[in-house]
C-alpha cells in the first residue's frame, strides 16, 4: 500500500479528517453531484446500510443529517455534502480516490477497509462508475 494510502487509512481508522494541503480542491460540477452522485448515499443495496446511515455521524466523510420526515437533501445541505465529499477525490488521479477505493472490493482495486464493506465488487457496476465520471470532472451540461 502506498504510503499516502496508508496514511489516509490509519487516519480514517482514527476518525480524523484527510490532511489538506496548499493544493486546489478538484473542481466538480455541483450540478452533476446532486442529481447523480448524492442519490447513492441513499440507495437501498443488499447485504448493506445505505452510505448515509454511517456517512451522517462519526465517520470523515460527514454527511448533512436529512430533516425529519425528509428523503433528501435541500440545496444548502447538498452543497455542504458536496463539499464534504469532494474532499474525498484526488483530481491528479481520480482512480486514487479515497472516495471510489474505499467501497470497491479489494481485487476490483480498491483499498484495504472501508467500515461498511465493500458496496461494489467490480468497476463497472453502474454507481462506481458514476462516481467515477463525477471525479473525473464530467458536467451535467
Amino acid at each position: 500500500m502506498p504510503m499516502a494510502s496508508f496514511v489516509l487509512f490509519i487516519a480514517t481508522l482514527l476518525g480524523q479528517q484527510p490532511a489538506t494541503s496548499s493544493a486546489p480542491l478538484p473542481s466538480l460540477d455541483y450540478d452533476f453531484y446532486k442529481a447523480r452522485v448524492q442519490p447513492i448515499f441513499l440507495a437501498k443495496r443488499a447485504g448493506h446500510a445505505r452510505c448515509y446511515a454511517c456517512h451522517s455521524q462519526g465517520t470523515p466523510l460527514r454527511l448533512q443529517p436529512l430533516s425529519p420526515g425528509s428523503t433528501t437533501w435541500n440545496d444548502e445541505e447538498s452543497r455542504k455534502n458536496f463539499d464534504a465529499v469532494r474532499r474525498f477525490v484526488m483530481a491528479s488521479d481520480p482512480l486514487k480516490s479515497p472516495l471510489l477505493r474505499h467501497p470497491l472490493a479489494l481485487e476490483a482495486g480498491g483499498d484495504l477497509y472501508h467500515n461498511g464493506g465493500k458496496h461494489w465488487n467490480s468497476q463497472s457496476e453502474q454507481e462506481w462508475q458514476t462516481l467515477l465520471a463525477w471525479a473525473s470532472g464530467k458536467t451535467n451540461k
